[in-house]
């Protein structure tokens, strides 16, 4: 320490020194960015070749294709490949296929990611999750067709597997998400940023949008099962107390809609007042929001026709990806912004020597004795 004028002034050189030790305090573990940057590619593609299964799984339901091989799983008909198939047939077993090529896919990501990452890392457990997830998606899948739960099946059982299929398929989408996200990023160690109202909120108001997604699967299964013939055939089977438990339930759509756009908002006012936080994903979700309202409007005047039926479904996961991410950004931050807080409020307090040294010659210029 040096001492001038009654002030302190700590020695450059030692500042230089802690400086140095609190990076390589901070730094993560030591991993190649050429390598995860290599791993962080095949986690998106793993993401976009995971959507395009659930869309196809889309098209399956809607072209009632579900028993295209029968009630055998994983065989089809009993056979490993299909003899004589018709279109049906087709179509559920290039469902089958791809769905274990994504189960490749994820695997791989697992054991990739836990070779190239450092032990503590996030996108650790976010890929373990994500394999557990996809299991339990193979396992619910396999009910709904060992159950006859397809093609024109009403049945109350085939509502509730849909509904737990579904929500599986949200969780597995966001676990894949993270685990790409996380990978791309510099640091992937992160602590809990968000307060625990805010925390509290983010679960909640996540929970609500997978409602949504849960209910506009029941009200696309209602559309296969009874298709209307006209807008207004459709709305008099809505509000009919003589219509079947699955036409009740699309007006339930509509409702989780209203309640999850009231969560998107919070999620958008937060990010804009957060002032050290800019987010790269809150366009995408305000985009994905605007573009999804209308896709379900046009569902509903067209009704509901296959093709718009996918195009609802794969712009509801994109909008389900920013979403997820843009609340990850809320709730959690990495290890170097958290020690960066403390550090910029401390900075703000601190008064400069030059401004002290300014205002001591102030004052002794202002009370200087007169001549004698």
């Amino acid at each position: 320490m040096w001492l001038t004028a009654g002030f302190a002034i700590t020695d450059p050189s030692s500042v230089l020194v802690k400086s140095m030790i609190s990076r390589s305090d901070t730094c993560p573990p030591m991993a190649s960015e050429s390598r995860l940057e290599w791993v962080a590619r095949f986690a998106w593609l793993t993401l976009a070749y995971n959507v395009a299964v659930i869309v196809w799984g889309a098209y399956v339901r809607a072209t009632g294709s579900g028993a295209g091989c029968g009630n055998h799983w994983p065989l089809c008909d009993g056979n490993i490949l299909p003899r004589a198939p018709q279109l049906q047939t087709v179509i559920e077993f290039l469902h089958r296929v791809t769905s274990v090529l994504a189960l490749v896919m994820v695997s791989s990501l697992l054991v990739w990611c836990w070779r190239k990452t450092s032990k503590g890392d996030w996108p650790r457990y976010s890929a373990v999750l994500a394999i557990i997830l996809l299991f339990n998606e193979a396992l619910l899948g396999a009910l709904l067709v060992v159950f006859n739960h397809v093609a024109q099946d009403q049945s109350a059982g085939r509502a509730l597997l849909l509904s737990l299929h579904f929500g599986n398929t949200l969780l597995l989408v966001a676990s894949l998400a993270l685990t790409a996200r996380w990978l791309s990023s510099d640091d992937r160690r992160f602590a809990v940023a968000g307060k625990p109202r805010e925390l509290f909120t983010i679960g909640i108001g996540l929970v609500a949008v997978m409602t949504i997604g849960i209910t506009g699967s029941l009200a696309a299964l209602g559309d296969t099962v009874f298709p209307a013939t006209s807008f207004r055939s459709a709305l008099m089977q809505d509000f009919s107390s003589t219509s079947h438990h699955l036409l009740r339930l699309r007006l339930l759509h509509p409702v989780t809609v209203v309640l999850g756009t009231i969560f998107v908002l919070w999620i958008v006012r937060k990010s804009f007042t957060r002032q050290a936080h800019s987010s790269k994903t809150l366009p995408f979700l305000i985009g994905m929001l605007i573009l999804q309202v209308g896709l379900g409007v046009m569902n509903v005047i067209l009704l509901a026709p296959v093709w718009l039926q996918m195009v609802h479904l794969f712009v509801a996961d994109l909008f389900w990806i920013c979403l997820v991410l843009a609340s990850a950004e809320l709730a959690f931050e990495t290890r170097s912004q958290s020690l960066a807080e403390p550090k910029r409020a401390t900075e703000s307090k601190r008064i400069p020597a030059s401004h002290s040294l300014h205002s001591l010659s102030t004052f002794v210029r202002i009370n200087r004795l007169p001549d004698s």
